[in-house]
């Protein structure tokens, strides 16, 4: 019996590149990032026809598209192909056209349009060919974003003087970076000055530059990038508890993927391993051919990461959020105009141009998750991942944030979002469920699901998730057609299994603390302006405690009146710097987090809250003491205090109470978890204040709450007022022969001095908590 024959080789030409087409597979075309010939062109259906090897030959069949398949002037449903072949896509005149050549020798297992004398050519984007090709220089070249550069770079994450590539005398080549604001990176690692080799890849913004032969070629990475997931695995507990259970997937070009799934699948762990933000203990993850993690000091600032929290301060209006923002995320030296070019820009592209004006807070839900898209979107990621971008929001509005996001793809970036809503997965290109367990129970187009769970709606879905627990959901998948199609031949990455541990290369560190430190002192300071609520308590505080302390003291501190108007002073200063921060660090951790990962100095960022709170506060501290003891006689011995006049010195005493206040406020909004906790913690220092300040117990010489009490802020206050007025001499008794209640200059200094030392030491130990909170990449 005669084998029927084996269907050529054909090379199939489009305008944007050319494929082998090998006989033994289909070969889809359409609009889908995912088909195996991919036109762009609107006038072309999401899935348009296929290509089949039968028996000696290939068909072409019309897969029910919109506007048609032509081959020879007339639409067509099936017809075969050969050598010379035309066919052209939603219109016989002018449409896409695909034509069918004889198989072209060329070298064996060479990559299509693959730079071969690039060392790596993963890192110049996969497949890509160089946008620009010029001759190697024969003097130093500086590369950068200003005009009068050698090499301009149109980015505006790239500095206006950037980096040089000099070229030596001997011949060779080495790269100095200049100071830039986002780094200089050699093969993925940030670098200084390093020598650079034939085929090593420089990496400059979104821009990556070769030495190949006698040419230096650039690759750009325009947002065109695909994603490929291979065997991530994330176990926790000594690997006792199992969060990712080795799942692969690729994700196309310009695709929109849904990640759906019952709680505690494994959703938010596969996002946090995908961006780099907990990379996965096993696994790798190719942005467009590099390896990520590898990569990730380099790549970042290509990922924008939308969490479920909006990470915009809300009494802000749009324009200056994302004015701020940028300022932040772009180089010091990036000019005014630019940045308010680029914030006009995100603007118009989401939409937002009648709300630019109007505060974050008054917007509807679905509006601030556009601008936080919008803020992600300044530095033109090519990569953006949403985090449960829907919870919260009406159907209506549901669907408006998924359709902008499906408009985002077909702009020119993979967006990936994590959604428990299942309302809108019908824009989407691909949908991924995981399963309990981190396994995947589908990956596929969004249509296909359901039929392939057996189920006609999705809560039956996930009930069964949950209720049939001894399913085997990854294993049914992995066996089915679906796996085949859309994960083992979708992939055009190899395979690059990791044998060796994961280790990410930290971030290279800012270099322009101090501008960033000016913008947040700016942007914190016109958000608490903003606050009318802020503003009032502020400003009313010192006076209603100044007020009591007044009534207290009288016209002169005395026996009955001098120790509750100290005291008051000191509950005061208290209440007035704890409450100004005790909710400042927790109510921003999700904006902390996010600006951390794409460079935020956490020096800078802490320094801002000291700095506006701590002239906030001492301001406050000033009022309260002139309120309390303007005009009134402080009965000092001889009218003089231990080395300044005396209501001078309570000032300096109440000031230091209230700064040192506001920075243990700052400890524990650093500490806790939820800003609900923080009013009854504030309720619970004061108190502690109150009982260990030395006005109420006898300290001294009493073992045990004589060491507890070096730790109380007050404790040190009151002795400096106490030593100023003499307190011991104005009420004589056990609680005021405290040594530290002396009129003495030494012991005076000695008082305030601990309370600078308690200021130090809460703030290193607000450092230490804020790094917590951090991704665990930034904390290296």
């Amino acid at each position: 019996m005669a084998q029927p024959s084996v269907a050529p080789e054909l090379v199939l030409e489009t305008e944007t590149g050319s494929t082998v087409m090998i006989p033994g597979r289909d070969y889809h075309v359409g609009r889908d990032p995912m088909c195996d010939i991919v036109i762009d062109d609107d006038r072309v259906s999401w899935h348009h026809a296929v290509l089949k090897p039968e028996d000696g030959h290939w068909t072409i069949e019309d897969e029910d598209s919109t506007n048609g398949t032509y081959a020879d002037g007339r639409r067509i449903h099936e017809w075969d192909v050969g050598p010379g072949t035309v066919i052209r896509f939603g219109n016989p005149a002018d449409g896409p056209r695909m034509t069918l050549t004889g198989r072209r020798p060329a070298p064996a297992r060479r990559a299509p349009e693959r730079p071969s004398a690039v060392s790596m050519p993963s890192r110049t984007g996969t497949y890509r060919q160089p946008t620009t090709v010029r001759p190697l220089p024969t003097r130093t070249v500086r590369i950068g974003r200003a005009p009068d550069n050698d090499l301009v770079i149109d980015d505006l994450v790239v500095s206006r003087r950037h980096a040089e590539l000099r070229a030596l005398a001997d011949g060779s080549y080495e790269i100095n970076d200049l100071g830039s604001h986002n780094g200089t990176y050699l093969n993925g690692s940030p670098v200084t000055s390093a020598p650079v080799g034939q085929g090593d890849i420089v990496g400059i913004g979104h821009s990556a530059f070769c030495l190949v032969g006698d040419q230096l070629q650039e690759y750009v990475d325009t947002g065109e990038v695909s994603l490929d997931v291979q065997d991530l695995a994330v176990a926790v507990d000594r690997g006792r508890k199992t969060l990712l259970d080795h799942v692969s997937f690729p994700v196309g070009e310009k695709c929109l993927l849904a990640v759906v799934g019952p709680s505690g699948a494994g959703k938010s762990t596969l996002l946090n391993a995908l961006t780099g933000q907990r990379p996965a203990g096993h696994g790798t993850v190719l942005y467009d051919g590099r390896d990520l993690y590898r990569d990730y000091a380099e790549l970042r600032q290509r990922i924008g990461l939308v969490p479920q929290d909006d990470i915009l301060h809300a009494q802000l209006t749009v324009r200056k959020a994302l004015t701020y923002a940028a300022e932040l995320r772009f180089p010091q030296d990036t000019a005014k105009a630019e940045r308010r070019a680029r914030v006009d820009e995100v603007i118009r592209e989401l939409g937002l141009e009648q709300r630019a004006d109007q505060h974050v807070h008054s917007l509807s839900g679905g509006q601030r998750k556009r601008v936080s898209v919008a803020l992600e979107l300044l530095t033109k990621p090519s990569l953006l991942f949403l985090d449960e971008p829907t919870s919260g929001l009406d159907p209506g509005m549901d669907r408006s944030v998924m359709h902008m996001l499906r408009g985002l793809a077909d702009d020119g970036r993979t967006v990936i979002v994590v959604t428990h809503s299942v309302l809108s997965l019908d824009v989407c290109d691909r949908l991924l469920v995981l399963a309990p367990g981190g396994k995947i129970a589908y990956y596929g187009p969004p249509e296909d699901a359901l039929s392939f769970f057996g189920f006609e709606e999705w809560p039956e879905a996930f009930e069964a998730f949950d209720r049939d627990t001894e399913r085997d959901w990854a294993g049914e998948y992995l066996a089915s057609p679906f796996h085949g199609r859309y994960v083992a031949d979708a992939s055009a990455q190899p395979r690059q299994p990791r044998s060796e541990p994961v280790v990410i290369t930290a971030p290279p560190r800012p270099r322009s603390r101090g501008a960033q430190l000016g913008t947040l002192v700016r942007r914190y300071a016109a958000a608490l302006s903003a606050d009318r609520t802020f503003l009032i308590i502020m400003i009313a505080l010192p006076f209603v405690m100044g007020a009591m302390a007044r009534a207290l003291a009288g016209g002169k501190l005395t026996l009955d009146t001098a120790m509750n108007a100290l005291l008051i002073l000191c509950v005061g200063a208290v209440l007035t710097g704890a409450a100004n921060a005790v909710r400042e660090l927790v109510k921003e951790r999700v904006i902390y987090q996010r600006e951390r990962a794409v460079g935020l100095s956490r020096s800078a960022y802490l320094m801002s809250k000291v700095i506006v709170l701590g002239v906030i506060t001492v301001l406050q501290a000033v009022v309260l003491t002139l309120v309390a003891l303007l005009g009134v006689d402080l009965n000092a011995p001889g009218g003089e205090g231990v080395l300044m006049p005396p209501l001078v010195e309570i000032t300096v005493a109440v000031a230091l109470l209230a700064f040192t206040a506001m920075m243990l406020g700052l400890l524990v909004s650093a500490l806790v978890r939820k800003e609900e906790v923080t009013m009854p913690l504030l309720v619970l220092i004061a108190i502690v204040q109150v009982v260990f300040c030395g006005a109420l117990l006898k300290l001294a010489d009493t073992p045990g709450l004589e060491q507890l009490g070096w730790l109380v802020p007050a404790r040190w206050a009151l002795a400096a007022m106490a030593g100023t007025v003499g307190l011991g001499r104005i009420v004589p008794g056990d609680l005021t022969k405290d040594p530290l209640f002396e009129h003495s200059a030494g012991t005076w200094l000695i008082d305030v001095g601990m309370l600078v030392v308690l200021s130090v030491l809460f703030g290193f130990l607000v450092s230490r908590m804020l790094r917590r909170h951090e991704p665990a990449v930034m904390r290296k």
